[in-house]
């Protein structure tokens, strides 16, 4: 399997783990991610989050790592990727005022490639316009999103992944082992021990 070209739109306060964990995971598999965030250049980096469930009627949220960039947003052009990702956290708030960004997810959707998103990143894909008739899970706080963007909300576990047509989405981080291996079969990924 020749490895693929990957998207991961990215933002200041994106999620941590939810950046970093698919970022490594695709790479070690051998596919190439290039992360970029608008208005930054490859070898810049964005501010991550650590968001974490400890009781609360809401997630907590504590400063992540510093991630670096390795490309530069001004630069791509979708119609390169084979895939997109969107990780999840605050960034996907600020991601959707961005004209080229919104345009830039729709193209995945018009051309019917793989698109992985997780926990907030269903903001992104509500602005984009492109939940409308779809089923989509998120963090829960998102629920009113999808729905006003014309989507049915699927309430899952923390820990599952949902999977209809070339989106696969999840709750939150702790469903990256489901939600990685969704977007990797829909990668044609195959690993073989």
């Amino acid at each position: 399997m020749p490895g693929k070209k990957i998207l991961m739109i990215c933002g200041d306060y994106c999620e941590d783990y939810e950046t970093m964990v698919p970022f490594q995971a695709l790479w070690a598999v051998g596919h190439t991610v290039h992360a970029v965030c608008p208005d930054k250049q490859a070898g810049e980096h964005i501010k991550t989050a650590v968001h974490d469930f400890e009781g609360a009627q809401t997630y907590s949220e504590k400063p992540g790592h510093n991630f670096t960039l390795n490309a530069t947003f001004a630069e791509i052009r979708p119609e390169d990727y084979d895939a997109l990702v969107v990780p999840g956290g605050r960034g996907p708030e600020y991601l959707r005022g961005y004209p080229a960004v919104c345009a830039a997810v729709r193209y995945f959707f018009d051309t019917n490639k793989p698109v992985a998103t997780v926990c907030h990143g269903a903001q992104l894909l509500a602005g984009a316009g492109v939940l409308k008739g779809r089923h989509c899970s998120a963090y829960p706080a998102c629920r009113a999103e999808v729905e006003l963007a014309g989507g049915t909300y699927v309430d899952i576990a923390v820990d599952k992944a949902f999977t209809e047509g070339n989106l696969v989405s999840a709750p939150a981080w702790p469903a990256h082992p489901d939600w990685i291996a969704q977007f990797l079969a829909l990668l044609g990924t195959r690993i073989t021990l």
